[in-house]
């Protein structure tokens, strides 16, 4: 089949290069120039792991291909994907100015019959939205389907090869057909494809992400009065994962979520309640607790130091909102860097693959290390906010000598508190109890 991406973000290329690897013949159109000609040159422009392999394979395959074109795009593909950023508003709903311009450029210059696939995440009737901005600037036959992504940055390629459902929300049979057509080397094994209307497709992305953001924040919730009643919380995760009503997944406690999906798409899920009448008392909750949890340690350093943290040195361990990926949006680090600055503290960052972006965003204010041993050089102590795998089991005896002072504020919760008290450091986690 000929398919069109539509944007060449996270979701764009991932959906690009996967589908090029069962054989579809794929063109991708961003407007940035300069990235268009770094991914014709065969470079990819964000790290997504196993992703340049296939990339580089259906490149060379001559599957995959790059455009700024937008005419070339609706030329070449009976299958059009819209994967255009919707990042938040002012008032927290989100910015449908992109999909919905896309939209009324591609009524412009439609000819033929097409598909047009919402795939980003967009609040429920978005697909209305795009169906009346297209019909208004043409006559053809065209049809408008939601398809919402359940990619995880960091896993996004074996997420989409292997997924555990596929959303279609379409009321035409003949787009159905030709959506099913084109994901079925992707369920060979028996998952499913849910056909259902838009309006419920553009939910289900909301509502299991906001349900997903919910479970982590009870945790955290769960966490911060493990101490105060002097309870360990993995204990009491443990003691609730084993519940297959509730599930070991997404109840690790730490300093808050981040990235592109969970708070933006909470956010806009409350919103959108907002617009309808109805208020989502616990999305409020979500949201005001996640907020203060990604600063959760900044009041245990300062009562570790007498509230006097100025001059004084911390290195940052892990930058991006997760392992996996360079995407810092939403990461607790950087505001646990607004803090630790803003006290007046030096601060030294290490991440393995997120460090040009927090360059650019923070410049000299920070000092940058080549690896995790140089960052704790000279520090007075030593803070986790990314559970990089690198960082689970370092060489204390280095990570000690190279340190002021044997002290490390662990936002993660990578470390058993009596190995790490038994090689000589004073460790604050989160929610557990010393021995």
């Amino acid at each position: 089949m000929k398919i069109s991406v539509i944007g060449t973000g996270y979701v764009g290329l991932v959906t690009g290069t996967c589908l090029a690897e069962t054989g579809n013949e794929v063109l991708c159109i961003d407007i940035d120039a300069k990235k268009v000609k770094q991914m014709q040159d065969g470079k990819v422009p964000i790290y997504e792991p196993h992703l340049d392999v296939l990339f580089e394979r259906n490149i060379e395959a001559n599957r995959l291909k790059f455009s700024t074109s937008l005419a070339e795009g609706l030329e070449h593909g009976e299958i059009i994907f819209l994967a255009l950023p919707t990042p938040e508003g002012g008032d927290g709903s989100a910015d449908l100015s992109f999909v919905l311009g896309v939209a009324k450029e591609i009524g412009n210059q439609l000819n033929e019959y097409k598909v047009i696939v919402d795939k980003s995440t967009v609040p429920v009737g978005t697909s209305d939205k795009v169906k009346a901005t297209i019909a208004n600037e043409t006559d053809v036959e065209f049809d408008v389907v939601s398809n919402p992504e359940f990619l995880r940055e960091g896993f996004a390629v074996d997420d989409f090869l292997k997924p555990e459902r596929i959303v279609i929300g379409s009321s035409s049979e003949r787009a159905t057909n030709l959506m099913k057509k084109l994901y079925k080397p992707f369920v060979r094994s028996g998952n499913p494809i849910l056909i259902m209307d838009e309006r419920s497709a553009e939910l289900t992305k909301y509502a299991a992400n906001s349900f997903l953001a919910a479970k982590i924040t009870f945790m955290n919730e769960i966490a911060n009065f493990c101490e105060k009643v002097g309870a360990d919380v993995d204990m009491v995760r443990i003691g609730m994962g084993t519940d297959s009503r509730i599930g070991k997944r997404f109840l690790f406690p730490g300093i808050g979520y981040g990235g592109s999906c969970f708070p933006k798409d909470v956010k806009a899920l409350h919103k959108s309640g907002q617009e309808h009448h109805h208020d989502f008392e616990i999305l409020s909750s979500v949201i005001k607790v996640n907020s203060k949890q990604k600063t959760i340690l900044i009041p245990k350093i300062l009562s570790k130091y007498n509230n006097e943290i100025e001059g004084k040195t911390f290195a940052i361990w892990g930058l991006a909102f997760k392992p996996e990926t360079d995407d810092i949006r939403e990461a607790p680090a950087l505001y646990m860097i607004d803090e630790l600055l803003k006290h007046g503290a030096k601060v030294n960052v290490f991440d393995p693959e997120a460090m040009p972006n927090v360059k650019r965003k923070y410049g000299d204010q920070l000092q940058y290390a080549d690896n995790m041993y140089d960052t704790v050089t000279g520090v007075d102590a030593l803070i986790i906010c990314t559970e990089w795998s690198i960082f689970r089991t370092p060489n204390f005896t280095k990570l000690k000598a190279n340190m002021n002072a044997p002290m490390i504020f662990d936002g993660r919760n990578l470390y058993d508190i009596s190995d790490v008290e038994n090689e000589g450091f004073n460790y604050v986690s989160i929610g557990r109890k010393s021995i």
